[in-house]
């Protein structure tokens, strides 16, 4: 008995650091599907509106013409922006130019083109913005972003 007692101990160590690296590994075989900006996004609900209503929560940021993360590519593109209130609409407009059009700068200098191929593509885009631009936002709610321009072309 002396002498198993030894390997008794090494087995037990042995398979008690095996269970503890597993465990840590988990996440890393088996990834979870939660993206943090598809989770956010998925948590804002757009109501059904009338045209009228659309109208009115509607703010649009036409003709941004910027570089791509690639210096070859270049991208001009327009947003139509809704939100929740007609208050967080007034606020949106007073900042648009000197927050809003910033940020969407920002984000899409640090996109590369082959990440707005496709409607996937520009859905991942908008997702990032409405985070980005609910942050900044005091007032209300920015509820969905729309393409309703665009064109990416190489220099």
């Amino acid at each position: 008995m002396k002498k198993m007692l030894p390997w008794l101990i090494t087995i037990l160590l042995a398979i008690t650091l095996i269970a503890v690296a597993a465990f840590l590994l988990m996440d890393k075989i088996f990834p979870s599907n939660a993206n943090p900006v598809t989770a956010a996004v998925e948590k804002v609900e757009a109501k059904k509106l009338s045209a009228d209503e659309i109208v009115k929560l509607t703010s649009e940021i036409i003709d941004i013409k910027t570089n791509l993360a690639d210096p070859d590519y270049i991208v001009m593109i327009n947003f139509a922006f809704q939100l929740d209130t007609a208050t967080a609409k007034t606020e949106f407009d007073k900042i648009k130019d000197i927050k809003i059009k910033p940020l969407i700068i920002k984000t899409l200098a640090d996109t590369k083109p082959a990440e707005l191929n496709g409607a996937n593509g520009k859905d991942q885009l908008s997702s990032k913005l409405i985070n980005l631009i609910n942050k900044t936002l005091t007032e209300g709610k920015l509820t969905q972003i729309e393409v309703t321009s665009f064109i990416l072309t190489t220099l």
